[in-house]
């Protein structure tokens, strides 16, 4: 298994390794080291085979606080997988085109080209692990390839054939491409707007929102643009989910009354949680074999629950969920008030670090 897993790492790194060689030699000489055969197959594999084997793999169709959350937000990813989609049949398009096109088409082509690179940096900072070099690199890398010879063949055939512009379009298209290339970026970057804001437009239609674009990146957890990591502050996945319930209650029903550490993480405690978790630690000193049981089934009920963590987001939900526990809380204190010599002092104990707990001591 170890060296499969090291086998698929060297086959998905080989693209970004021959095109880094091939970019540096082209910086370098001007010209290309593989022929038309061999820069086929790289595309290939760099703007297909890579990008959705991560779609596929590693791209989660769900936000997750307890395991690989997805890339990209499931109610938003038809916006960025559609963008993704049209930037590299682009890229194909402009790759096997055998001649100039129209001012206008060749502006566009040049504009979505650097709309794909500039969007695949995003995903770069986005991933921010150790899976992007082997995708990110390779499509960043072919992107320029295809703009730098985009470039050389306007100039090349601006110098055969001298283009008479017939209207307001194809002047304004024309007069682009003439520019010097540090100048035309920004424009063709500017363009990118209208183009963005026309596919939003036409994804409405399909359940998408005007800000698809955005929210596909910040609507996620743990990447590098999420901005829902705070709904996964109090999540302890697989544990106590009355944590949460302490948590995201109204805090005149659930009665937080201090904060705990469970696993390294602050954590909200009331005294129904406290009264809980002794009674569990009383369960697995005496009756080991029991407590195996209990737990088992109460871990299931707790990766139910992290499945729809979001529904503890209603304080209300939170709130008759402390209710509805009240009664099993009796039962608890009943158990720990009859066979615990100092019951409130081992409710006391509960989610203090191991420092409180040798002071109390």
């Amino acid at each position: 298994m170890t060296a499969l897993f090291y086998l698929i790492i060297l086959l998905c790194g080989l693209p970004t390794l021959l095109l880094s060689i091939d970019f540096l030699s082209f910086i370098l000489t001007g010209r290309r080291l593989y022929n038309k055969i061999q820069c086929g197959i790289i595309e290939v594999a760099g703007m297909i085979v890579l990008p959705l084997l991560y779609l596929l793999l590693f791209d989660e169709s769900k936000n997750d606080c307890c395991g690989d959350s997805a890339t990209f937000s499931p109610e938003h990813k038809l916006t960025i997988y559609t963008l993704i989609s049209v930037c590299i049949i682009t890229y194909f398009y402009s790759s096997y085109k055998r001649n100039f096109s129209t001012p206008v088409v060749e502006v566009l082509t040049n504009s979505i080209l650097l709309l794909g690179l500039v969007l695949n940096i995003f995903i770069a900072i986005h991933i921010s692990g150790i899976l992007w070099p082997w995708g990110c690199i390779p499509v960043g890398l072919l992107f320029m390839f295809r703009l730098i010879e985009n470039h050389k063949i306007f100039i090349e055939s601006n110098k055969i054939n001298q283009y008479e512009p017939e209207n307001y379009f194809e002047k304004f298209a024309w007069r682009i491409l003439n520019l010097n290339p540090f100048i035309k970026m920004p424009f063709l970057l500017a363009l990118c707007l209208p183009i963005l804001t026309i596919m939003s437009s036409l994804l409405l239609l399909f359940g998408q929102k005007a800000d698809s674009i955005v929210r596909a990146f910040t609507d996620t957890y743990k990447h590098g643009f999420s901005q829902l990591n705070y709904m996964c502050y109090n999540v302890q996945c697989g544990e106590h989910f009355l944590c949460s319930v302490a948590a995201n209650g109204h805090k005149k029903v659930v009665s937080p009354i201090r904060y705990g550490e469970r696993n390294g993480s602050k954590i909200i405690c009331n005294r129904q949680l406290l009264v809980a978790n002794a009674f569990e630690e009383i369960i697995q000193q005496n009756l080991p074999k029991t407590h195996r049981i209990i737990r088992s089934q109460y871990n299931k009920i707790g990766k139910l629950i992290h499945k729809h963590y979001h529904i503890f987001n209603n304080k209300f939900i939170s709130d008759m969920i402390y209710i509805i526990m009240k009664p099993l809380e009796m039962f608890f204190l009943v158990i720990l008030y009859t066979f615990d010599r100092k019951p409130e002092n081992r409710i006391a104990k509960q989610y203090l670090n191991s420092k409180d707990i040798k002071i109390m001591n």
